[in-house]
């Protein structure tokens, strides 16, 4: 199975706007173990001693997933996440020409030196590591090889493919992964930003080339336009990729809204996998077709992510819709007052720009046999 490697907690909390106190983290954690992440990237040791404290925290709770911190290649992030007693660590390192030219004045000698001095030292702690190749998508593929093998050689276990700044697409994504997985250095992890709104896609392409993990933010919070969506990433694991992925609803829905309402953040009433009208149908052709067969048009059962199919009475609703509401209430209806009462609930919908509700169908229908 793909490993999920959740960073709400570190690249979530750099979304702008966005910062959760103490016992939000301790929350999130919880409810991220408990959903299935495999791993938590839970903050910046360096940011300062408060920090720190809530990584210790965070330690304590004794989850089954890994936690780790993200860090600056430098000694000085490596010594604060020490500090935590955390047992591995993220060390991102320059890949691109622009960011290594920003960080290193254009050198990737220096990259390269820093990263065989910081990672030797983390592995003489005894750390897991991961290389966290920041802006991977504008490197070269001649430099991520280096860093590679050089990481490798120091000890490192894993490396991390950052499009930073959400650039590919997922054609371009699955054939820079292959490149790097035939390599055969080290095993990849996908870390993808939104800003085309292709993370998730762009993650998943990184997995069908050989990556063996990826990261993700609930609701897809971070950076500008985010990252690739756990929530989302999770349910297409399990049915697009056939993964055996136990879901509690329950705990999922309560993941999601302790992050949005934590992160002050509303979310869209078609969000996938989360949005509270994703199961309701309007359309009389689709709604039909569900009263058939529930299969007709959902991709999943409603009630693995804690909603319900629902047909509210809209404009594009069809008879099929409206005798439904009737007979709920008791009512078998004539097909010559539905063919009237139709062209009537979509003059009363458009105008207004709202459903009708149950009792106000009941009411026309009702209006209708008395004439």
């Amino acid at each position: 199975m793909a490993l999920i490697n959740d960073t709400t907690l570190r690249d979530g909390e750099q979304a702008p706007y966005v910062a959760f106190n103490t016992e939000e983290k301790l929350r999130i954690a919880i409810l991220l173990d408990a959903c299935g992440a495999d791993e938590l990237e839970i903050g910046i040791a360096a940011m300062g001693v408060k920090e720190r404290q809530d990584i210790k925290e965070l330690l304590s709770l004794g989850l089954k997933a890994r936690m780790m911190t993200w860090n600056r290649m430098k000694m000085e992030d490596l010594e604060a996440s020490l500090s935590c007693g955390i047992k591995a660590v993220d060390l991102s390192i320059p890949i691109s020409d622009i960011l290594i030219d920003v960080k290193f004045g254009g050198s990737k000698a220096k990259v390269l030196s820093e990263l065989e001095c910081v990672v030797t030292a983390a592995k003489r702690e005894g750390l897991f590591v991961c290389i966290g190749g920041e802006d991977s998508s504008r490197g070269t593929h001649e430099f991520i090889r280096d860093v590679m093998e050089l990481s490798r050689e120091c000890g490192a276990s894993r490396f991390r493919y950052c499009d930073t700044i959400g650039v590919m697409t997922p054609t371009q994504m699955y054939q820079k992964i292959k490149s790097l997985s035939d390599l055969n250095l080290l095993p990849i992890e996908m870390h993808t930003h939104n800003d085309f709104g292709l993370a998730n896609a762009n993650a998943l392409s990184g997995i069908d080339a050989g990556a063996i993990g990826l990261n993700t933010t609930v609701i897809g919070l971070g950076e500008r336009a985010g990252n690739a969506s756990f929530e989302q990433i999770l349910m297409a694991l399990k049915h697009l990729y056939g993964e055996a992925r136990p879901i509690d609803p329950v705990q999922l829905r309560e993941l999601v809204h302790t992050v949005a309402t934590a992160a002050k953040v509303d979310l869209a009433a078609n969000a996938p996998i989360v949005g509270e009208r994703i199961f309701a149908h309007e359309s009389g052709i689709h709604a039909d077709g569900m009263m058939k067969d529930s299969h007709a048009y959902e991709p999943y059962e409603a009630c693995e992510v804690g909603l319900e199919s629902s047909y509210p009475i809209g404009k594009h609703s069809g008879s099929a819709t409206i005798r439904y509401h009737l007979s709920r209430m008791g009512i078998s209806a004539d097909n010559g007052i539905l063919s009237d009462l139709l062209p009537k609930i979509r003059e009363i919908v458009t105008s207004r720009k709202r459903v009708l509700e149950s009792y106000e169908l009941k009411s026309l229908y009702q209006d209708a046999v008395c004439l």
